[in-house]
């Protein structure tokens, strides 16, 4: 029987926190003389009000009990209640409610698909709003990743169970640790990223939007060319150094800190992940050399910025890398499925499940070439559980299959296969950037209908929740008490 109270009043308790948030952009628009610091204010106290008294009624003196069956229903529930009320200052501001849902579902779930044109000329609270947005959405997505899907035993999270995870049904006791652990990690990270944003040469308010959106691998910008409004070499290097490292695995760091410096070297997946990237990045760069009247040194930091920006699924653009021809765009396409690392913030199927897809197809090889050959599938020095590959490889059929049922709804509303395969893509692997003449590189869905608006919201929130819904729906153990 699934406990109703711990959910309500942990709605509640988040719903109370983005109402403070909102007061942010508030204070900004009411500093630059803007009338629409009272839009957030007017949504902050209605935000309050809700959240307020979804505690008051959910509250209870009786010790709140929290398993797996909750934290299934909570973690969906959030997204899309969160998201929801998030949306309400977009409407404020003259957006219908299906482009401020998208917004603010797009913020949430750092996927960085954009409906808001001449971002230059918006007021500077709505930008604010926005990277904020991004920067709760990408710390969600990682005590997600950390504490809710090992538990769930989805596409192979099971392997990612830290010291501070119980291998109980209890998401706590020990929960509240790790999350002020990778609140703590997150939260340096995104100071590191402005200082040297600020450093050099970016203005205080761009180097905080745009390091909430880096670290969160996000993508919003607060310009229409995104980040190739900063020619400066060294701001785009220190995009690429924290884009990256925001798509590293979070509990990595948390070993790092608790005296194992060498754990990100020792790590299978971050050496898959940097052995891929460098690779892509280095023949991209040669083929961008010798095929553009450009300098290595420059071909090398225009590849590497967008092939990271797309792998990291965060959607920056320097450029629009849909003029360099049909086989960049068809590089691009591919890589939009890859993805950083698991228990990071970034999105995509991950590398650690391509690795683990690799080591099966491997050694069905070698059992065809032996059929009384054992093989140990061995993984970060330890021996994969048995229902890791059956996980893994169910998530990756789902995942194909998503994208698919997601493009045939979008072209049969209207859109040409590439603009309906690439946003298809880009929305369940909350990327952002797509490829065509209407979203293109810069990830701006302005041009799409409405129903396509609706569609990809739903896309994303299934891509940011990993599709575990489905996939635990699709075991009825799971519901048996």
């Amino acid at each position: 029987m699934i406990q109703i109270r711990p959910i309500v009043f942990t709605l509640g308790v988040v719903l109370c926190a983005i109402a403070a948030t909102m007061l942010l952009p508030a204070i900004v628009d009411l500093l630059d003389g803007r009338d629409s610091w009272s839009v957030f204010a007017g949504s902050s106290a209605f935000t309050l009000f809700i959240g307020g008294l979804m505690l008051l009624v959910a509250y209870d003196d009786k010790p709140m009990n929290t398993g797996l069956k909750e934290g299934f229903v909570l973690t969906t529930f959030l997204w899309v209640l969160v998201a929801a009320f998030s949306a309400i200052p977009f409407v404020g501001l003259g957006l219908p409610f299906s482009d401020a849902f998208f917004e603010s579902m797009s913020g949430l779930t750092t996927t960085g698909a954009t409906v808001l044109i001449q971002l230059d000329d918006l007021p500077r609270g709505i930008l604010l709003w926005r990277s904020l947005l991004q920067g709760l959405g990408g710390l969600g997505i990682v005590v997600t990743a950390l504490i809710v899907l090992p538990f769930l035993r989805v596409g192979g999270m099971q392997l990612f169970h830290t010291e501070s995870s119980e291998r109980s049904e209890k998401i706590l006791p020990r929960a509240l640790e790790l999350v002020t652990a990778t609140a703590a990690i997150y939260l340096a990270l995104i100071v590191a990223c402005m200082s040297l944003y600020l450093a050099f040469g970016m203005s205080p308010f761009d180097a905080v939007c745009h390091a909430l959106t880096t670290v969160a691998t996000a993508g919003f910008s607060t310009h229409d060319k995104s980040f190739g409004f900063f020619p400066d070499a060294s701001l785009q290097w220190t995009s690429i150094a924290f884009m990256i490292l925001g798509s590293l695995p979070f509990v990595v760091f948390i070993r790092m800190l608790r005296g194992e410096p060498s754990a990100i070297w020792r790590d299978e997946q971050v050496q898959g992940f940097a052995t891929f990237l460098f690779a892509v990045c280095a023949v991209t760069a040669i083929w961008i050399s010798t095929s553009r009247d450009v300098s290595f040194l420059e071909a090398a930091r225009i590849a590497t910025f967008n092939v990271t920006s797309i792998v990291t699924t965060t959607g920056y653009a320097t450029e629009d890398y849909t003029q360099w021809g049909t086989s960049a765009m068809g590089l691009f396409f591919l890589l939009m499925f890859v993805g950083g690392c698991s228990g990071s913030t970034s999105g995509g199927i991950k590398i650690y499940r391509l690795q683990v897809a690799g080591m099966l197809t491997r050694s069905h090889f070698l059992h065809l070439m032996s059929p009384n050959r054992v093989v140990t599938l061995i993984y970060n020095n330890r021996r994969l559980p048995d229902d890791v590959p059956f996980s893994v490889v169910a998530f990756l059929a789902i995942y194909l299959t998503t994208v698919g049922f997601f493009t045939v709804v979008l072209t049969a509303i209207g859109l040409d296969l590439v603009t309906g395969l690439s946003a298809a893509a880009a929305a369940v692997g909350n990327v952002g950037p797509g490829l065509g003449d209407i979203i293109g590189p810069t990830g701006n869905y302005s041009g799409l209908p409405t129903t396509a608006k609706w569609v990809l919201s739903f896309a994303m929130l299934l891509g940011r929740l990993e599709l575990f819904t489905v996939l635990v729906l699709l075991r009825p153990e799971f519901w048996r008490s």
